[in-house]
């Protein structure tokens, strides 16, 4: 069964593009675009790169070769994903080299039988390797709200969930993908269904979108389980809306980034939408057990957070975190502005979007089990003592001053203390206490009316104003 394709994603010269119109045409609208210009001083494109345009294999087995990696079968299926094992990064070549030998030479079939492609998959480099800078985050993809957190903090904060501290397969979402020739991925959607940036070292590597309107189309009557692979003979008994489909598609060239859209505006709406399914598909799969089980909930929580990379705490922790970090921003922009133009800044109102999408999410988080947590609270003192959070907020500062002001110098004098604070008249926001997400709605509401709203002008001829924070939510 053939594709139908609709059109071609667009490319552009990201140059030629600002930061605003990239939001405006492509982000906000969830439309797919192939962006070029933003690689010609990355290392990678150096180092891992010959000037023919073929991999330097040679090079990442001698610098890299050692470490662990999860390689993908592309011959061999295991229920929805290609089967996959761990081998070094070494070997992973050896067998690419000897596999390319093979394919290229005049070898009897036999020969090949047993061989298969090999497809690296999601290999932490970043992590594994901070001193090598193999590339620089394109400013339109600097706002990770995730992985900016799980630079600073470990997602699992319950024992019973948490791996080793020194894990890397859940320590953030920067991958490095390797593979020859005819390696390729089962029809999927990226990771938490976020939005996502794929960058082209070597190669060519060809695409085919289909938007998130047309989802429903390649699942199963129930909605369970989807096609597998498109190009194969799709059985119209079980997916019989496939024919129906309209694809998009693209060819990406070395040097290219694509930009790979997600069904929503922002990643950490996905995010929480695709917990929400999971968690109901981990409560059904034990339903039998409930009126058995001292703690249900927490099973359930456990078995979300071993499926799905998080559970509905951690990913509560991440968000209140995540919400006293832009509040410290716009405390800082408010405190240091003896005019109210701030409010209208880049900046800003970068700060109070991050929010507005927080609380949006806090109130769908409001009829879950997590409106009743026990022994749970996070209390705004506490926190500004967590070196792990001054990080978290100088690196927000960063992320927003490179993104709205290029060209002004960054403050590395600024405080996120309790003296600071209480410098810039925010000394009531100390005894701010978070227990659930109602808690968090009133916290960003607050914020946002006295920040934003009211017309409070700081005069430092007349004194500190103070602006009133919830004390204990």
């Amino acid at each position: 069964m053939g594709l139908n394709i609709g059109g071609v994603v667009e490319k552009v010269n990201g140059h030629e593009l600002s930061y605003s119109t990239f939001v405006e045409k492509y982000l906000s609208k969830n439309e797919p675009v192939v962006i070029t210009g933003f690689m010609d001083d990355w290392r990678a494109c150096r180092d891992w790169v010959f000037d023919d345009g073929r991999p330097n294999l040679q090079f990442i087995s001698s610098n890299f070769g050692d470490s662990k990696v999860q390689v993908a079968d592309c011959g061999s299926r295991e229920f929805t994903e290609q089967k996959r094992f761990e081998m070094s990064v070494s070997e992973f070549i050896d067998q690419w080299l000897e596999f390319s030998l093979l394919e290229h030479g005049n070898h009897p079939p036999s020969k090949l039988k047993g061989k298969t492609l090999l497809y690296l998959k999601d290999w932490h480099f970043v992590k594994e390797y901070p001193e090598y800078t193999a590339y620089t985050t394109p400013l339109f993809f600097l706002d990770d709200w995730l992985n900016l957190y799980l630079d600073h903090y470990h997602m699992h904060e319950d024992p019973d969930t948490n791996q080793k501290r020194d894990d890397l397969r859940c320590s953030d979402y920067r991958f490095v993908y390797m593979g020859a020739k005819g390696t390729w991925t089962p029809f999927h959607a990226d990771v938490f269904r976020s939005y996502s940036w794929s960058a082209n070292v070597c190669g060519k590597k060809q695409w085919y979108f289909l938007s998130p309107g047309q989802r429903h189309l390649v699942f199963d009557r129930n909605m369970k389980s989807s096609v597998y692979d498109i190009f194969e003979e799709v059985s119209e008994t079980i997916f019989p809306n496939f024919k129906k489909t309209i694809w998009l598609e693209c060819t990406q060239d070395q040097n290219e980034i694509i930009f790979v859209p997600s069904g929503w505006f922002h990643q950490v709406h996905n995010l929480w939408d695709l917990l929400l399914g999971d968690y109901k598909e981990a409560t059904e799969y034990i339903e039998d057990v409930k009126d058995i089980c001292d703690d249900f909930e927490g099973l359930c929580q456990r078995n979300l957070a071993a499926n799905t990379g998080m559970n509905f705490y951690d990913f509560f922790n991440f968000m209140v975190r995540f919400s006293f970090a832009n509040i410290l921003q716009l405390c800082h922009l408010a405190g240091s502005s003896a005019f109210a133009k701030w409010r209208s800044s880049c900046k800003a109102q970068h700060f109070i979007f991050n929010l507005e999408s927080t609380k949006d999410i806090a109130i769908k988080m409001k009829f879950t089990c997590l409106s009743e947590i026990h022994n749970f609270s996070l209390d705004f003192r506490s926190i500004l003592e967590e070196p792990a959070f001054l990080e978290l907020c100088f690196q927000l500062e960063r992320t927003g001053a490179f993104i709205h002001d290029q060209h002004a110098p960054i403050d590395n004098t600024k405080k996120y203390s309790m003296d600071d604070l209480v410098d810039l008249g925010f000394c009531n926001l100390f005894s701010t206490v978070v227990c659930n997400p109602e808690d968090l709605v009133i916290l960003i509401d607050r914020t946002l009316q006295n920040l934003i709203i009211l017309p409070w002008e700081r005069s430092r001829m007349a004194g500190v104003n103070e602006i009133e924070f919830p004390a204990s939510l």
